[in-house]
């Protein structure tokens, strides 16, 4: 290294994730660092990115994979959790740690870095269960390996679940009518200072393991509404009743906020049980980071959102499909299609109608039949799936991963493509596709029926197919003339 030292080399799993995204925007302007992205599909990664960082694809139930990714690491940060539906995401989460601790065990990693959750086992939901036996897999060896575990209750940045939430009932609802325990004491911490503190672990001088609870202070899911709504400036009303059970709560959360089912109910059963922190290791070991109020964290994460500068979402890498997204990238294999081709030579560019098309969903809509896409939405939450109020990160901007509305986007050729995968509930798999040529816009919405029901549902839904893709392509490229071309 001719003689100069060389830069410890920072590992981040989840890279694609809420909080692995950020982490690494964060310390990529950081030239004390080197860093290293494993991740289960490298398309997911912005190109930007990708030019200045090292990229392994892999995945931790794969440990053939983890060991060239570990290879010369210093610190490795584990940023994998799942709030998956399966009954067995507690014990996959354990033996993902558990491969994951050996491995950097191997490669002689000096540092695992996890962010998990506050709680205690003896209350603790499933989902907050989980998290805590991950960090005790990755911890389980401390005299072979230093392990900082961080436990955070509400992380509130835009793109957040918890913050997405708050701020969907602030707007929505006036008044509400709450559980009983929204006034389940636990400890909000602000994004940036999450970030902070995961920085400042990579060179904490101490060998030892640590379990390091973190947070600006106590607080209420029924102050949090409150305090945001005010920050919002909106007054809103809570009164706490007695019979609203865990699963009519998260039924009622869908319906006002962007969070399926299945999240929400693990948020709520969170709710039930204090997570408030356990000990003061934060001040003892990072007495330069002063965490900002709840209030503060608040109008941060409102200022991002005006200013569209989201890095990242909650549902940018979630559990199952939504996650591994390079097996849904090829609707090559379904036997039912409908195709739209609008020509506009001479019309529009190119360029312009590719714009119009990544314009499409969340607040822009879906054009003149918008009303039935929210009405399938509407169903679609009610089954437990995503609907239309998960919207889109970037008013204008897509990018493999992103989600929109109840798609998510699998493919993108600038100028060229874009194809969207179906999350929402069908009998079976459903793409739509925009082929985008010089002088004509193909749109596609490929099917591959589960059995009897996919085909009698793909043909009882034919009229309103007629309806709203002939609808959607022609206006796609009416629309063009929104942009210019470059």
């Amino acid at each position: 290294m001719s003689g100069t030292e060389a830069k410890p080399l920072v590992l981040i799993t989840g890279a694609t994730g809420y909080i692995g995204r950020r982490l690494t925007h964060h310390l990529l302007p950081d030239d004390r660092y080197k860093l290293r992205l494993f991740v289960r599909n490298q398309r997911k990664i912005q190109a930007a990115v990708a030019e200045s960082v090292e990229v392994y694809e892999g995945s931790t139930f794969e440990p053939e994979t983890l060991a060239p990714a570990l290879q010369d690491v210093d610190t490795a940060f584990y940023l994998i959790h799942s709030m998956g539906s399966d009954e067995d995401y507690q014990k996959l989460d354990i033996q993902s740690a558990d491969n994951f601790r050996q491995a950097c065990i191997a490669a002689g990693v000096r540092r695992i870095v996890y962010l998990g959750g506050l709680g205690n086992r003896e209350s603790a939901s499933k989902h907050l269960l989980s998290r805590i036996e991950t960090g005790e897999t990755l911890s389980a060896e401390p005299g072979k390996i230093s392990t900082i575990w961080f436990r955070a209750g509400v992380i509130v940045g835009s793109g957040s679940a918890s913050f997405e939430i708050v701020r969907n009932l602030c707007h929505k609802l006036p008044f509400m009518l709450t559980p009983r325990w929204v006034r389940t004491k636990t400890e909000a911490v602000g994004i940036e200072d999450v970030l902070a503190y995961l920085e400042q672990a990579i060179e904490l001088p101490t060998e030892q393991s640590l379990i390091v609870d973190i947070g600006s202070g106590e607080i209420t899911f029924h102050e949090m509404i409150t305090k945001a709504a005010k920050v919002m400036g909106l007054r809103r009303f809570l009164v706490p009743v007695p019979v609203l059970s865990p699963k009519i709560s998260s039924y009622w959360l869908i319906l006002f906020t962007s969070v399926p089912i299945r999240v929400a109910s693990s948020l709520v059963e969170g709710l039930k049980s204090e997570t408030v922190r356990e000990n003061d290791n934060a001040r003892i070991h990072f007495p330069t980071i002063e965490p900002i109020s709840y209030t503060d964290s608040v109008a941060h994460a409102e200022h991002e959102l005006e200013q569209n500068q989201i890095i990242s979402r909650w549902c940018d890498s979630s559990s199952q499909e939504a996650c591994d997204i390079k097996d849904f990238d090829n609707p090559a294999g379904a036997v039912l299609r409908d195709i739209r081709v609008v020509d506009y030579k001479n019309q529009a560019s190119q360029d312009s109608v590719f714009q119009s098309v990544c314009a499409l969903g969340g607040p822009n809509g879906w054009f003149r039949y918008n009303f039935l896409w929210r009405l399938r939405g509407i169903m679609d939450k009610l089954s437990g799936g995503y609907g239309l109020s998960r919207g889109r990160r970037d008013k204008v901007e897509l990018r493999v991963g992103d989600a929109l509305d109840f798609w998510k986007v699998v493919d993108i050729k600038p100028g060229k493509r874009l194809l969207l995968y179906a999350q929402m509930k069908v009998p079976g798999e459903a793409w739509l596709e925009f082929d985008v040529q010089t002088d004509q816009l193909i749109q596609t919405a490929h099917f591959i029926p589960h059995g009897l029901l996919g085909r009698l549902y793909w043909y009882s839904v034919l009229p309103i197919h007629h309806l709203v893709f002939s609808n959607l392509a022609r206006t796609v490229v009416k629309a063009s003339d929104n942009f210019t071309s470059s």
